[in-house]
């Protein structure tokens, strides 16, 4: 090995360097430009503050009847998501087949160049308003309730999953679909008999994870007034029920526990 060859670095080496340099660099001015008053906020007296605050949630109401309705906006929280993500993987499904560029055999999947251009849009557009937004104007159409938190976590995450599908099928070993469409069998065929099987496992885990964080964001839709735990926070931290609202972040807190280990078991279950 040569002097030269162990002093230089590999390109890709050279490269993540200056990735590297120019993240702490914006690091490093995003804390120059920014009002962050560090002494403020760790002083006595604003530390004194938020123990107040976080106390004043303490003890938990715990009546029957304020359980049972925290129990029922529980479980309408979780239909929100677990139906939006259903919806959202379906349409982001569909959405990326004419989305997806070429194979490695050359061939598009489904769609032309136009097709692939307009969906392209079609899935910026719905993963960059975010869900907050949807829900404000489904509002105006579908009124208040679940029914417009579904409809806003199922556009946003049709968005989101229908990108990481499209990638999915781009990156997929070309091998099977090739020697399927040499036969002369038709493209969706293809999909169905061999691309699909090779990203399932992928199609699985990109849902999973948008459940997990649905959850959570049907949480905060309930600020706009679309159901679930989110619009009971909402009404008693308006009131300043701290009581009820500890009962309400406790339940939240419960439900994204129980969604991440389900989602954790049923990837481990996907895996052997």
């Amino acid at each position: 090995m040569t002097a030269s060859s162990t002093s230089t670095p590999p390109p890709a080496r050279h490269a993540a360097r200056w990735i590297g340099l120019g993240v702490a660099a914006l690091v490093v001015s995003s804390f120059a430009t920014l009002d962050l008053r560090w002494a403020d906020f760790l002083s006595p007296g604003a530390l004194r503050s938020m123990g107040r605050f976080l106390v004043s949630f303490f003890p938990p109401e715990t009546s029957t009847a304020f359980l049972q309705r925290t129990l029922d906006a529980t479980l309408e929280t979780l239909a929100m998501s677990l139906l939006g993500t259903l919806l959202a993987a379906l349409g982001g499904l569909a959405l990326a087949l004419p989305a997806s560029g070429r194979n490695h055999d050359g061939a598009r999947t489904i769609g032309t160049p136009l097709l692939r251009g307009v969906t392209r849009t079609a899935l910026n557009v719905l993963r960059s308003v975010p869900e907050l937004v949807w829900a404000a104007l489904l509002l105006i159409a579908a009124g208040l309730g679940p029914f417009s938190g579904t409809l806003a976590l199922a556009l946003h995450t049709s968005g989101v999953l229908g990108r990481l599908f499209a990638e999915s099928i781009e990156n997929a070993p070309p091998e099977p679909s090739f020697a399927l469409r040499v036969r002369g069998v038709g493209r969706l065929r293809v999909f169905l008999y061999a691309t699909l099987p090779q990203i399932w496992p992928q199609v699985i885990a990109y849902t999973l994870y948008r459940w997990e964080n649905n959850i959570r964001a049907a949480a905060v839709l309930g600020v706009v007034g679309a159901g679930g735990l989110g619009q009971m926070l909402y009404y008693h931290l308006g009131l300043f029920q701290m009581h009820e609202s500890c009962t309400v972040l406790a339940a939240m807190m419960g439900l994204v526990a129980l969604v991440d280990a389900l989602s954790y078991a049923a990837r481990r279950w996907l895996n052997r």
